[in-house]
């Protein structure tokens, strides 16, 4: 699995949720796997196309990236804040 873009944050450039802030949580060869702390929760992350979305934070969010790749427990509630936060 690629790590590359895991914990950055992700503007959506196509598609019903275009201009949706969303934070990357898994990276596949082609597709990446969103949460924004609301609809697409942390139970049932966002499936797109790595080409339909643009970074908007190449800095990762530190806390968030690391609970990621060592697969620990992250809560909506952290994925709404780290949002605002931008």
């Amino acid at each position: 699995m690629d790590t590359d873009m895991v914990g950055m944050f992700a503007m959506s450039k196509a598609g019903h949720d275009k201009g949706m802030v969303y934070l990357i949580v898994k990276e596949e060869a082609e597709y990446v796997y969103l949460l924004d702390g609301r609809l697409k929760n942390a139970e049932k992350p966002k499936k797109k196309n790595k080409k339909h979305i643009q970074i908007i934070k190449k800095e990762a969010d530190d806390t968030l990236k690391e609970k990621l790749l060592n697969g620990g427990r992250i809560y909506n509630e952290e994925i709404r804040k780290a949002i605002a936060r931008l």
